[in-house]
């Protein structure tokens, strides 16, 4: 309740400071033709007082003289609350003109609006130039990430040829290569206007199978036991966009867990957890982790965590309406869940 009241007295503080402000400038801007009228008034004072005339006649001009500048000031002020109001509506829509603004009435209002429609002009124009050169830097990536995969296709090819144990580890470093090119490719894409989502019912075992197979070969490599039963359940998602968020929790997975296993559960009501026995996250770095950047301690020791695999994991969940969490104990391993349940789009 007193949290209550002390909202509603800072709006009215608030309000009482904004009318303050405004009184103060429109004083400001009809001091000139006050000062004039107070300098008419002691001008005629004098010269009733020299000639020795009535009073009563210098009484009644100043009143009627003050009268009438009391209401013209008046019907000023409310004007100019008036079109105040009308310019805080353009500047709080999103659409506003340089066009709509009200029509001047001094030169001094008319210079002004020449400037905002001179800046309003520039603004469009550097819009232009950024979104230009925005789309042909989108346009540069995306071509090197597909010419790079060629290379890259090359090399796995020559080095599944003979199976020695430097071939392995240049194979395993040619795998992590491939995984960062698919990583640019997909922050690429969330980052673009145009995003290729085609959701329908998947199922979700194939999903999970086809993710197991591309890291197969991490798992034996690492000795790392994979734990895992079908449930034979489908959602409604965009197949490609979540093999990308479950690849990521697996390469993680794998990544963090020195030996044990991971394991790959979903429950009836569509909660899929992906858990591993690894190094886990530290309390102070897990509310953090799925920010942009942030490699948390893990990371910095690793030195080579990037910060941006789980940033685009809630990035794409949140495109495809999924909720995603994390849950770890340091020493013991960590646990990323994601919640398929609650669909809020239907098949076309």
């Amino acid at each position: 309740m007193n949290q209550v009241q002390t909202f509603y007295k800072d709006i009215e503080k608030q309000q009482h400071r904004q009318c303050k402000r405004q009184c103060l400038l429109f004083f400001k801007k009809y001091l000139p033709l006050i000062l004039f009228v107070l300098l008419g008034i002691v001008t005629f004072f004098c010269i009733f007082s020299l000639y020795q005339l009535e009073s009563e006649a210098f009484l009644y001009g100043t009143s009627l003289y003050l009268t009438v500048l009391i209401c013209y000031l008046i019907f000023c002020f409310f004007r100019e609350r008036l079109r105040h109001y009308r310019r805080q509506q353009q500047l709080s829509s999103i659409n506003c003109s340089w066009n709509e603004l009200d029509a001047p009435t001094s030169q001094e209002s008319c210079d002004l609006q020449e400037m905002i429609r001179s800046l309003g002009q520039r603004c469009n124009e550097l819009a232009t130039q950024l979104q230009s050169a925005k789309q042909e830097s989108l346009d540069y990536y995306t071509t090197w990430v597909h010419q790079i995969k060629t290379p890259i296709s090359v090399m796995q090819m020559i080095l599944q040829s003979e199976d020695t144990p430097e071939h392995r580890e240049l194979s395993a470093e040619l795998f992590r290569i491939e995984q960062y090119v698919e990583m640019v490719l997909t922050y690429i894409r969330l980052g673009s206007d145009d995003h290729d989502f085609v959701f329908r019912e998947c199922d979700l075992d194939t999903l999970i199978r086809q993710s197991i197979r591309k890291y197969a070969s991490q798992f034996v490599r690492r000795k790392i036991r994979l734990i895992y039963e079908p449930v034979q359940l489908t959602v409604l998602t965009d197949e490609k966009w979540l093999s990308f968020i479950l690849e990521q929790l697996l390469s993680n997975a794998v990544k963090y867990t020195l030996q044990g296993s991971v394991t790959i559960t979903i429950t009836p009501d569509k909660k899929l957890s992906v858990s591993d026995t690894g190094i886990g996250i530290s309390p102070e770095d897990l509310p953090r982790i799925f920010e942009k950047g942030f490699t948390g301690y893990n990371g910095r020791a690793d030195k080579k965590s990037t910060g941006l695999g789980l940033y685009l994991c809630r990035q794409t969940a949140d495109k495809l309406g999924i909720g995603i969490v994390a849950d770890s104990t340091p020493g013991e391993g960590s646990v990323f869940t994601l919640d398929l349940s609650t669909r809020r789009l239907e098949v076309e």
